[in-house]
């Protein structure tokens, strides 16, 4: 343990872990009060301790918004910090890694005036997610099953089109066929993995049935589910995700959350721009984008003017292009529909920046 001064307690910074937290406390001014690694229930008995309003910070990870809610219900006011925002106020570098450092750059990272923390998921929040999460779990173990199917029976020639689809109703012939090479040990290895795999697909429809049925009890997901490209899934995932939409100034920063817009790398007044930046949550950018992409390639079956638009940017800078595009807008659409109480309308057509301001200018004389 390490103490400098008795001065009451400002600001606290928090390095997590399952069996010891390294806590630094510093007072008003910034000194060192308290520097010294404590055990779960301690941490939480000292923290009763805190006068209320007092700032404990901590990085994002795994168990942190539990830990965030429970300082909240003590009347502290808990922050949680993305981990690479941490690193650079670490005094020490890369090579002076530890607990005791850590806990110091999340304090000093806690204090800056412009920082941006993750706001903290309810306990439904993360009980929602915890469905989608089994669920790309599922999926994965589905996948490589289907592949350790295929290389199984592919070492004794028998070999299938691609398509799972075709695989599946292939195998319960290749299992009773007597006349193929699979030895008795190789088919009941192979009836076994077939079974595993249907009990994986029963797991999916599971939770996908648990995403039905809260987008259908959830109103903000159930208007995110009317966009084009945004199904069921990802609706639930990102109203579970976000949480409160008005977190974010504007629909372009909540593209820009999702790395959903270019990279920049500009200089002397001169605009450089590169591929997407790819930054915060991979799995809500993979869907927006899969859910496009399915909305791009039966884009000619509507003509609603946002399908007029994805045909026209289609035919300019190609497929590909045109499904980011869509995820983008999507997101942006989605900021402006669950900000602003509005239903989506594909055909909506936005005033014009003139009329905006005609708008804005007879509202402030009025």
């Amino acid at each position: 343990m390490l103490e400098i001064t008795r001065s009451p307690v400002f600001r606290v910074g928090v390095d997590l872990s399952k069996k010891v937290l390294h806590v630094h406390a510093v007072d008003r001014p910034g000194h060192l009060v308290l520097s010294k690694a404590m055990a779960p229930q301690a941490f939480y008995a000292w923290c009763a301790q805190l006068p209320p309003g007092c700032v404990v910070a901590m990085e994002a990870c795994g168990g942190a918004h539990h830990v965030a809610r429970r300082l909240l219900g003590m009347g502290l006011r808990a922050l949680l910090i993305a981990g690479h925002f941490v690193s650079p106020y670490r005094m020490a570098g890369k090579r002076g890694k530890n607990d005791a450092n850590d806990a110091a750059a999340i304090c000093e990272a806690a204090g800056r005036p412009h920082m941006r923390f993750v706001p903290i998921k309810t306990a439904e929040q993360q009980g929602q997610l915890t469905v989608h999460r089994l669920r790309e779990g599922f999926k994965e173990e589905r996948t490589a099953m289907i592949n350790r199917i295929r290389g199984i029976l592919a070492e004794f020639g028998l070999v299938f089109p691609q398509s799972p689809e075709a695989l599946r109703k292939a195998l319960p012939e290749v299992i009773e066929d007597a006349s193929n090479e699979l030895p008795g040990v190789a088919r009941l290895a192979v009836q076994r993995a077939h079974l595993h795999w249907i009990d994986l697909d029963l797991q999916i429809a599971w939770c996908d049935e648990r995403i039905t049925c809260y987008v259908r009890s959830n109103e903000r997901a159930k208007k995110a589910a009317t966009l084009l490209g945004i199904g069921p899934v990802t609706a639930s995932a990102l109203v579970a995700s976000v949480g409160d939409f008005r977190q974010f100034a504007s629909a372009k920063q909540f593209g820009a959350w999702l790395g959903l817009v270019p990279s920049q790398n500009s200089t002397g007044g001169k605009a450089c721009l590169g591929r997407i930046t790819k930054r915060g949550d991979d799995y809500l950018r993979t869907l927006l984008i899969q859910g496009a992409k399915s909305a791009v390639m039966s884009a000619g079956k509507r003509d609603d003017r946002i399908s007029q638009w994805l045909l026209q940017l289609k035919e300019r800078v190609g497929w590909q292009k045109a499904v980011v595009a869509l995820a983008n807008k999507n997101a942006r659409i989605l900021w402006a529909v669950l900000t602003r109480e509005a239903a989506f309308d594909p055909d909506h057509v936005p005033a014009t920046p003139a009329a905006r301001g005609a708008a804005v200018m007879a509202k402030a004389a009025a």
